[in-house]
């Protein structure tokens, strides 16, 4: 398949200027040797260098495996953690090396909703104090008063009002989630970066959180960057979808492109693992089962990053990093990094992909039995 053009992140987005723009972006964790004088002998490459942008009032989804990356993604744009190369562009502002004393600003506008709604809250604060805190370290004064305002704010996410009182302890998993997304919410900002916020929670109590926070985008037109390895809830809340392995970014597309027409082998391998909505279906989905787990990101692979598990590596794939880039037939905004894309179809292949010796093995032993 021919490769048309190259098209960085900033040309990918819409005409008008993103309000985050994600460019080059790594980290890498260093690995140290030694207890009095250590010395590093090593780096974990949890992020690195990926391209992004995400409109006004937009929402991109990054999914992936654990360990791809995704969470040290969120909080490099957060600014929780500090860029080890690349730029972090939000608002018209660069804020990827700004001193801590000078975010104050730029983290009114971007918020953060934590994977653990167990963790995330301090225990020793009431639900008031939790609410009322980002408002009154950013100087932020309602006319109605901050408890007012934390009542209002409960309200909105779907809690008592008389819900101020309460420690976090007295809440289920659910509503501890709904109070993050208040203290969230606070300070109106322009993007919050969800990290896998439905994960810890019940499926019943899943679909009430991701509802919730699409009637506040609608609402308050906020931009989202949503973290999730649950590839069904992405679909239902993100526009576009960035697939991640082993800290890079290999496909992004819409998601009605991503989820009928992928073009990565990784993303056709994702979607075949997504359970059957409907078993009795006479309509056949491709099975893919990939070999082996996810390689070191200390020691990653040469080239492709993918190549050590993926059934179409050739030489190239490893001697070259594929670029991620707009393949010919493909829509505009549809990137994939891949020297011998895949087909855009889900369809059943005319053989199964199993690359995993043990289910080759106990596949065979069943059609011995039978």
């Amino acid at each position: 398949m021919s490769i048309t053009q190259h098209l960085p992140a900033s040309q990918a987005a819409p005409a008008a200027a993103p309000l985050l723009e994600v460019s080059g972006l790594a980290k890498h964790f260093p690995l140290r040797q030694g207890i009095v004088f250590q010395r590093q002998i090593g780096a974990v490459h949890a992020v690195d260098g990926i391209d992004f942008t995400v409109g006004a009032g937009r929402s991109l989804g990054l999914v992936g495996e654990s360990g791809c990356g995704k969470s040290t993604t969120g909080r490099l744009v957060t600014r929780l953690l500090e860029p080890t190369a690349g730029t972090v562009v939000f608002d018209g502002e660069d804020i990827t090396h700004t001193p801590e004393a000078r975010m104050k600003e730029a983290r009114r506008n971007l918020q953060m909703i934590f994977q653990d709604p167990y963790s995330s809250l301090n225990p020793r604060h009431t639900v008031g104090t939790i609410v009322e805190t980002p408002m009154k370290l950013n100087g932020i004064n309602p006319p109605q008063g901050h408890k007012r305002r934390a009542q209002e704010l409960l309200e909105t996410v779907g809690l008592n009002p008389e819900h101020y009182n309460r420690y976090p302890n007295e809440f289920s998993g659910g509503q501890r989630q709904r109070i993050g997304i208040a203290r969230a919410l606070a300070l109106r900002p322009k993007l919050i970066v969800a990290d896998e916020p439905v994960s810890a929670l019940d499926v019943s109590i899943q679909a009430q959180i991701v509802n919730l926070l699409q009637d506040l985008q609608r609402e308050f037109g906020i931009a989202f960057v949503f973290i999730a390895h649950d590839l069904a809830v992405v679909r239902h809340f993100c526009e576009r979808v960035a697939v991640m392995y082993l800290g890079k970014i290999v496909e992004v597309a819409d998601r009605q492109a991503l989820y009928t027409r992928p073009r990565h082998p990784y993303t056709h391998a994702l979607l075949s693992a997504v359970p059957e909505a409907d078993p009795d279906s006479t309509r056949r989905r491709e099975r893919i089962r990939l070999a082996g787990d996810v390689p070191s990101p200390v020691d990653p692979p040469s080239g492709c990053r993918f190549r050590t598990r993926c059934w179409k590596a050739q030489d190239r794939c490893a001697a070259e990093e594929p670029p991620l880039v707009r393949l010919k037939g493909n829509g505009e905004g549809h990137l994939t990094a891949c020297h011998f894309p895949e087909e855009p179809t889900i369809e059943a292949r005319e053989e199964d992909i199993v690359l995993d010796p043990a289910v080759t093995a106990r596949e065979e032993t069943s059609a011995g039995t039978a």
